[in-house]
């Protein structure tokens, strides 16, 4: 869906509580975290009379989807944003005054909530979109966005995992694929027959489309736990333990029980994950064989077979 119909007044980003910020029952939900969502992007200028957004923690990503909430308001229309008082909140006020607006701000629950009405006139918006939007990054030869895990380096989980990589083949996936980084590697052996790369984060999924060229490669924007995936031979992956900037060890927990699912009997599954993490009581309980590969600097990496 490339834009939103004439209907469309209000939308929603992210998941802001009804009890901290109204939204409006009609409201279309904007995401790239939610497969299925509108992208932000595609929202025409000045469409919308009202938005509530929960805004990101990193600034660049904050600034660039605070810059396109205004762009997509008409002038009068009222956006209203909240974030954790320790995660951007006590810098919302600041930046949306840099665009041009006039704020109302209160605090509820640890949140900063920030309301007003789009002006006529706005400041700064595109260089702020123009900082967090897509682009190849010098340093890691990368197509990357700000907001995309690990989104301008190679973060060191990762890397731990690549150097201890056994040798793979037939079908499989890459699960939380990322930037595709994993995925470029285990792509380079000819014994791999198709590959995955399953991924909840849409901008994720562009990117890596762009740094995955491999016809072997499939991608798919959707949540591991409802994939679909079967009779895999290989699964791969660096599972996140975040949820809205909070420790959540049972996604990688999730991730593990849907590796299990997706793969057929003697199948193998490779993860890191960092060292306190609780993984090892689920991979027994499906997996026939369970060893830890790799202890260091805070990772392990985990290799587990039906």
């Amino acid at each position: 869906m490339s834009d939103t119909s004439p209907s469309v007044r209000s939308a929603v980003y992210g998941a802001p509580s009804p009890d901290l910020v109204a939204v409006a029952d009609d409201a279309v939900q904007v995401s790239p975290l939610r497969p299925g969502a509108l992208a932000l992007e595609s929202l025409p200028d000045a469409s919308l009379e009202s938005f509530a957004l929960a805004a990101p923690a990193a600034s660049i990503e904050r600034r660039h989807v605070l810059a396109h909430a205004l762009r997509v308001l008409a002038p009068g229309g009222t956006l209203s944003v909240l974030a954790p008082k320790d995660r951007g909140g006590q810098r919302l006020r600041e930046e949306l005054e840099g665009f041009g607006c006039a704020v109302v701000e209160r605090s509820k629950a640890r949140q900063r909530i920030c309301t007003l009405a789009r002006p006529e006139t706005l400041s700064g918006i595109g260089e702020a979109i123009a900082a967090g939007a897509p682009a190849l990054v010098e340093e890691t030869g990368l197509h990357s966005q700000p907001g995309v895990f690990s989104w301008n380096r190679v973060d060191p989980g990762t890397a731990l995992l690549l150097r201890h990589l056994p040798p793979l083949s037939g079908r499989g996936a890459d699960l939380g694929a990322g930037l595709g980084i994993l995925a470029r590697h285990v792509l380079a052996a000819p014994v791999v027959e198709a590959l995955t790369l399953v991924e909840i984060d849409r901008r994720a999924v562009a990117a890596s489309r762009l740094n995955v060229d491999d016809p072997r490669a499939r991608f798919l924007w959707v949540d591991v736990r409802s994939s679909g995936l079967a009779d895999l031979d290989f699964v791969v992956s660096n599972p996140p333990f975040h949820a809205e900037g909070v420790e959540d060890r049972g996604l990688g927990q999730a991730f593990v029980a849907a590796a299990a699912r997706m793969l057929r009997r003697s199948g193998t599954l490779v993860l890191v994950a960092n060292r306190h993490m609780p993984y090892e009581e689920g991979l027994r309980a499906a997996f026939r064989n369970v060893a830890v590969v790799a202890d260091e600097a805070g990772f392990k990496v985990i290799e587990a077979r039906k």
